[in-house]
């Protein structure tokens, strides 16, 4: 059989063939731009982003190397329709052509919230929305910790209107709030904020707050990233959200404790007014010192009416002076009747004895009357003593409570000329006569008003001093 006839084609190796197709593919579509939806995402462990980007005819296989991965505005998501950039290169390995990703971003705003309602269903359903897991903020937070840019003008908004309502001590995060590195970095801060010790150095917060001023949907995604969602809802300390303007809604304001619709709006929530505070303390005040003065007011009249239906001391104690005295007298009678009764008794024996035993009998007798005269004697005395000691503690206890107890010690009452007790130096007036009673007498005089000086008097004679008393007058 003959050889077939010789090709002047030139005979490549796999290799080589593979290594021309390579270059051939990046030097014709060294970059290009595309558009797709993703299909099959795989992130590997080296961060490498593994993925398929396919319309309804075809599919490219596409890779994200970790170094572009991590500076992703979004996580890769199966269903997302994006814009890639890259270039066009070729794996020998498995004679596949592949898309190596440099940048990508969602297809337009549509894209975005598609992405941002999936979100939220998910974060939703895991229960990171729910009303009870919110925790209530302080009334008045010692130490307030805000996230968000130390250049714009949202620090300086919160700062003013703090110091405006109720000043407090502020501690800046400061972070980016928009671009490729923001939502790590508000992560990082919310996390930063509650591994601080309460007795450290730098004082926990009491209270977050995340801010931004208001912008378009891709600058305010970095508060859409679930990295950040999930901080705020496993924070410990109360967080407000404060994001954008009044109608730009993010998923942190779902997860925070409370939305503010604006930066200074969450100053105002942070704190109350300092004033508003001590007026309604004032009028706390104002209202319990009224308070205690009807009652002061209702229980002195309770007291005045329980004491109109007390007996007076004196007619507690004059009854029992009176029985003390007619006892007394009644004790003295019986002594005297015994001893004329033994007196008698005595002398009817004596008549009936006979000469030769009258001598003993009488002195025997005689004795005995005498011992029991002594005995009766000694009891008679102890009896008196006993009640003169009772008598005297309930006379001291009468004086102790009667008004001229009070006197005896140096003061007075005032009277006006008609007897009436005066109790208020208010209910005087200038020039009225009045009567001022002590514990020995009653002497009358005029009220003057006590800023006057008063006259200068001659000088008397110098006399000696009066010995000391107990109490000196009180005009």
């Amino acid at each position: 059989m003959s050889d077939p006839s010789p090709s002047n084609a030139h005979e490549f190796t796999v290799s080589e063939l593979a290594g021309a197709l390579k270059r051939t593919v990046e030097e014709n579509y060294g970059h290009v731009r595309v558009r797709g939806e993703l299909g099959r995402v795989v992130i590997a462990r080296s961060g490498h982003v593994y993925m398929d980007l396919k319309d309804d005819r075809a599919v490219i296989a596409s890779i994200v190397w970790k170094g572009v991965a991590s500076r992703l505005r979004f996580a890769p998501e199966e269903g997302l329709e994006v814009i890639a950039e890259g270039r066009l290169s070729t794996y020998p390995g498995r004679s596949q052509y592949q898309l190596i990703i440099e940048s990508m971003e969602p297809a337009g705003a549509g894209a975005l919230m598609a992405l941002l309602e999936e979100r939220r269903k998910k974060f939703q359903a895991e229960g990171l929305f729910d009303e009870a897991r919110k925790k209530p903020l302080p009334f008045l937070p010692k130490t307030i910790g805000v996230i968000t840019s130390p250049t714009g003008a949202v620090i300086r908004d919160i700062l003013h209107r703090l110091r405006d309502r109720f000043p407090r001590h502020v501690l800046l995060w400061p972070v980016l709030v928009q671009g490729e590195n923001a939502a790590a970095q508000i992560s990082t801060a919310i996390d930063g904020f509650n591994d601080l010790s309460p007795d450290g150095e730098v004082p926990r917060p009491d209270l977050l707050i995340v801010a931004r001023g208001g912008g378009s949907i891709e600058d305010l995604w970095a508060f859409n990233e679930e990295n950040v969602v999930r901080a705020a809802a496993r924070s410990d300390i109360p967080l407000i959200s404060a994001v954008g303007h009044e109608t730009d809604w993010t998923l942190i304001d779902y997860v925070s404790d409370q939305r503010a619709p604006t930066p200074t709006g969450a100053a105002e929530i942070a704190v109350p007014v300092r004033t508003e505070l001590l007026g309604t303390l004032q009028s706390h005040h104002t209202r319990l010192g009224g308070a205690m003065m009807r009652l002061t007011g209702r229980k002195e009249t309770e007291l005045r009416a329980a004491a109109r239906g007390l007996p007076r001391p004196e007619d507690l104690l004059g009854v029992l002076s009176q029985r003390f005295d007619f006892a007394a007298e009644r004790l003295m009678r019986a002594l005297q009747s015994g001893l004329d009764a033994r007196r008698e008794r005595l002398s009817s024996i004596a008549g009936r004895l006979r000469p030769q035993h009258l001598g003993n009998d009488v002195q025997r007798r005689t004795d005995a009357l005498k011992r029991l005269g002594d005995r009766v004697r000694i009891a008679y005395s102890r009896g008196i003593a006993e009640r003169e000691r009772r008598l005297a503690s309930t006379a001291q206890l009468l004086r102790s409570l009667s008004h001229e107890g009070v006197l005896a010690r140096g003061f007075a009452l005032v009277q006006r000329p008609d007897g009436t007790l005066v109790r208020k130096g208010a209910d005087l007036q200038n020039g009225e006569a009045v009567q001022l009673q002590f514990a020995d007498t009653k002497r009358a005089a005029r009220i003057e008003d006590g800023t006057k000086k008063p006259s200068p008097k001659p000088r008397a004679k110098k006399k000696p001093a009066p010995p000391p008393s107990g109490q000196g007058s009180l005009f």
